[in-house]
C-alpha cells in the first residue's frame, strides 16, 4: 500500500490504554437503551446535545460512537454516523440536503435502490432527479437546472464499474451552490478519499468490505460538521434507523483488518480479472484496475488501489453461463459482496432483451486466487464439453432424425 496510507493500519489497530474499560483491548458492547444521571442538572445538560452525550441509545451509544470515530478518521471526515443499513444511510444523507422543489443529478449506474429512492420515491415530495452518464462531464453540466441542489455519485459503480471524475464533479457542484454525496463502498477509505477531493458527504454500505465477514448489515455517512450536525439532529434522530451496539462490535472487529484485507482483495481481484481477460467466453472485462479499462488513467488519479468486485460481458447465453456458475465450487451464488467468500451473479445485460449479452459479476474473496482460477477454468471446460456434445447430438439428429 502507498506510503500516504500507511497510517491507516495504525488507525484501525491501535487504541490508547483506557482505564474506563479496565484496559480492555476490545471496546465493550454497551447493551443498554438509556443512561442515567446523578442529578437533574446533569440530565438536562446532557439532553442539550444528545449527539455528544450519552442519554438514549437511539441518539448515541459508546460502542457505536467508537466505530463512528474510527470511520471518520479513515475517511478524513469530522464526524460519522452509523445506520442500520446502507440504504438507511443513503436515504438519510440525501434527505438531509434536499427539500421540496429541489433537483438532483445522479449517475445512471448508481446502486438500484438508490436510483429507486431518487427517481420514484422522492417524486411524491416534489424532488426531481435527472440520471446521466456519469463518465461524461458534459452530461453532468447539461443536466444542471436553477434548482439543482445535489450531485449524487457512486464511483466506481458496482455493476459496470464506471467512474466519475470526482474533482470535476465537486467543482461543478460548488459553482452552482449544490452539495455532493458519493458512495465509496467499492474503494473503501483504503483506496479512495472523496472528502479530500471536495465531496460533501461520503456514504458506505458497512455490510461490504468494512465489516468484511458477511455477518452484519449497516451503513455510515461521513462528512464535515457543517453537513453532519443537521443530519444527526434531524434525519438520524427522526428516522430511527440506528445501528445496534452488537452490530457495531462486529463491524469494529472487521475494521481492524480492513487495510490488510484490501491489499489481498486488490491483488487477487486483479489476478483473476487478468486470467479471465484472455478466456474465449469472456468479451469485455469491467475492472478499472486493468490498463484497457477506458477510465484506467482517471482511476489512477483518484484511487490508490482497487476492490475485488468486477464484471465481464459475454456473448454466451444466460442459460449457458448459469450452468457454468452452477458448476463452480469456490464461488457461491448470492447477492451482496465484501466478505471472505467469493461470489458469482449471472444476469442478462439488458433485462428487456436477454438474448443480447450476459453480464457476470464476480466478487473475489479471501481464497487463494489460484484455486479460484482453477475453479473458473474447470467449470467452463465442463460446460464447453457439454455444449459440444449437445451440438454433435443436434447435428446427428438432423442427419438421421429416426436414429
Amino acid at each position: 500500500m502507498p506510503k500516504e496510507n500507511q497510517k491507516m493500519h495504525s488507525i484501525v489497530a491501535h487504541d490508547e490504554h483506557d482505564d474506563r474499560h479496565h484496559g480492555s483491548i476490545n471496546v465493550p458492547i454497551y447493551q443498554t437503551s438509556l443512561f442515567s444521571f446523578d442529578t437533574y442538572e446533569q440530565f438536562n445538560l446532557a439532553r442539550l446535545d444528545e449527539q455528544e452525550n450519552f442519554v438514549y441509545s437511539r441518539g448515541n451509544n459508546p460502542t457505536v460512537r467508537y466505530l463512528e470515530d474510527k470511520l471518520a478518521q479513515l475517511e478524513q471526515g469530522e464526524r460519522a454516523k452509523c445506520f442500520a443499513s446502507g440504504m438507511a444511510a443513503i436515504s438519510a444523507a440525501i434527505m438531509s440536503v434536499v427539500r421540496q422543489g429541489d433537483h438532483v443529478i445522479c449517475a445512471h449506474q448508481a446502486y438500484g435502490p438508490t436510483r429507486e429512492f431518487l427517481g420514484n420515491y422522492l417524486r411524491k415530495f416534489g424532488v426531481e432527479t435527472t440520471f446521466v452518464d456519469g463518465s461524461s462531464m458534459d452530461d453532468w453540466k447539461n443536466a444542471v437546472r436553477s434548482n439543482t441542489k445535489l450531485l449524487y455519485l457512486e464511483s466506481p459503480t458496482s455493476m459496470m464499474f464506471q467512474l466519475q471524475d470526482i474533482r470535476k464533479c465537486t467543482e461543478l457542484a460548488s459553482s452552482i451552490g449544490a452539495e455532493t454525496i458519493l458512495d465509496n463502498s467499492w474503494a473503501t477509505p483504503c483506496f479512495q478519499n472523496p472528502l479530500a477531493m471536495g465531496v460533501g458527504l461520503v456514504v458506505h454500505s458497512i455490510t461490504k468490505y468494512i465489516s468484511g465477514h458477511s455477518d452484519c448489515v449497516g451503513g455510515v455517512v461521513i462528512g464535515s460538521k457543517r453537513l453532519m450536525d443537521p443530519l444527526m439532529t434531524t434525519e438520524y434522530m427522526l428516522f430511527g434507523g440506528i445501528m445496534t451496539p452488537q452490530t457495531a462490535g462486529l463491524v469494529t472487529r472487521g475494521l481492524r483488518t480492513l487495510p490488510l484485507r484490501m491489499q489481498w482483495h486488490e491483488t487477487s481481484g486483479l489476478k483473476v480479472a487478468e486470467f479471465l481477460s484472455i478466456q474465449s467466453y469472456v468479451g469485455k472485462i469491467n475492472h478499472p484496475g486493468l490498463p484497457d479499462h477506458p477510465q484506467h488513467e482517471l482511476a489512477r488519479t483518484q484511487m490508490t488501489g482497487y476492490g475485488s468486485l468486477f464484471s465481464f460481458e459475454s456473448h454466451e447465453s444466460l442459460v449457458t453461463l448459469r450452468k457454468w456458475a452452477d458448476r463452480l465450487q469456490y464461488f457461491r451464488i448470492g447477492a451482496s459482496w465484501g466478505g471472505f467468500e467469493s461470489l458469482v451473479n449471472v444476469n442478462a445485460l439488458n433485462a428487456n432483451d436477454p438474448q443480447t449479452c450476459t453480464l457476470v459479476r464476480l466478487y473475489i474473496g479471501a481464497e487463494d486466487p489460484d484455486d479460484l482460477i482453477h475453479d473458473l477454468d474447470q467449470a467452463w471446460r465442463c460446460v464447453a464439453l457439454s455444449l459440444s456434445e449437445e451440438e454433435q447430438y443436434e447435428q446427428n439428429s438432423g442427419i438421421n432424425p429416426s436414429g
